[in-house]
């Protein structure tokens, strides 16, 4: 564990051996095609390390999966419930009852154990690994998080991936405890990614989010009812955002985990931090009404303090009301 911090940074085998039978699926190319840009130089070497292996059924069959739409989230939860032995004590509905042993026999005949002891592989591990440590000294997810979710005993980790997915994070919860698996900050074109220690807003971004939005989760699953009266007032948000989270709730979940997010780096790492994921946020996705969220939300903290609010919950059925009259006023 990071020092003076409640964020476990390690790295999983499980994890891995998922990275590297994803890394041989033609989504990696597909990811690429949309937006370009370049893997670790470790990810690109395994790929070619593993590519004897792309008629694996283990690989065929994620890609299966990946086809029908089965999210990321899921296969990488899937990865990290595997018991010593290849052994999952409760398959999903969702997944092949050999997938497996499929993987087992995969890491059998790539010979993983080996390839991550070569001291070149190795190498590139500890230092992602190193790097994202110290950009994790002093974090206090709990406590950040306490106002709006109330007090957990949820463990958080992170996991940097210098594998594939190169572009983007996952965030599982196995039990007691949520996993945030991510990559470098991707640089556009050629250039390799950014050092993980060398952009903390990334992985401050990649980490609270995931860690909020699966807490999140929870929260409205037993707190329906205000969920259900907030539904009732429409969010204003962009075009955008409606075409990447077609549902009111998806759309929801965005406004809030960015904000807490950029609430987040404001305090804890720097206001320019801040400032420029509000405008990448605004210049990528269409979150233009991200400032009329961020300050409704520090509105909810101060009146949580006060004693109005016990978690979001009970603010929730105002919150997009709120948002709409901070986003006039944004607007003035």
């Amino acid at each position: 564990m990071s020092a003076a911090s409640d964020v476990h940074v390690h790295i999983d085998d499980r994890a891995r051996l998922m990275a590297s039978v994803f890394a041989l699926t033609r989504t990696t190319d597909e990811a690429h095609a949309r937006r370009p840009h370049s893997a670790h130089a470790h990810a690109r070497t395994t790929r070619k390390h593993l590519a004897h292996l792309s008629p694996h059924p283990a690989v065929t069959e994620l890609q299966t999966l990946l086809d029908r739409g089965a999210p990321l989230e899921a296969i990488f939860g899937y990865a990290l419930r595997l018991k010593p032995g290849f052994i999952i004590e409760a398959v999903p509905s969702w997944a092949s009852p050999g997938w497996s042993a499929q993987l087992a026999d995969f890491e059998a005949q790539a010979n993983l154990a080996a390839w991550w002891a070569n001291d070149h592989e190795r190498g590139a591990w500890e230092r992602s690994l190193s790097e994202a440590a110290r950009s994790f000294v002093g974090v206090n997810v709990h406590r950040f998080l306490e106002p709006y979710i109330g007090e957990t005993t949820m463990r958080f980790s992170f996991m940097p991936n210098i594998l594939y997915p190169a572009d983007h994070e996952v965030g599982v919860r196995v039990g007691d405890e949520i996993i945030c698996i991510a990559p470098p900050r991707a640089a556009w074109g050629d250039s390799p990614p950014w050092p993980f220690d060398e952009d903390p807003g990334h992985l401050f971004r990649a980490s609270i989010g995931q860690y909020v939005r699966i807490l999140l989760t929870d929260l409205f699953r037993t707190h329906a009812d205000q969920l259900a009266a907030a539904e009732q007032t429409e969010l204003p948000v962009s075009d955008a955002i409606r075409q990447k989270n077609p549902t009111w709730r998806d759309q929801l979940f965005a406004l809030i985990t960015s904000g807490m997010v950029g609430i987040y780096l404001e305090d804890h790492l720097s206001a320019a931090e801040a400032k420029a994921f509000t405008m990448m946020e605004n210049k990528v996705h269409g979150l233009a009404v991200l400032p009329a969220v961020i300050s409704v939300l520090r509105r909810y903290v101060e009146d949580h303090k006060a004693g109005k609010y016990a978690t979001f919950a009970d603010f929730l059925p105002l919150f997009p009301k709120q948002i709409r009259v901070a986003k006039r006023i944004y607007s003035l």
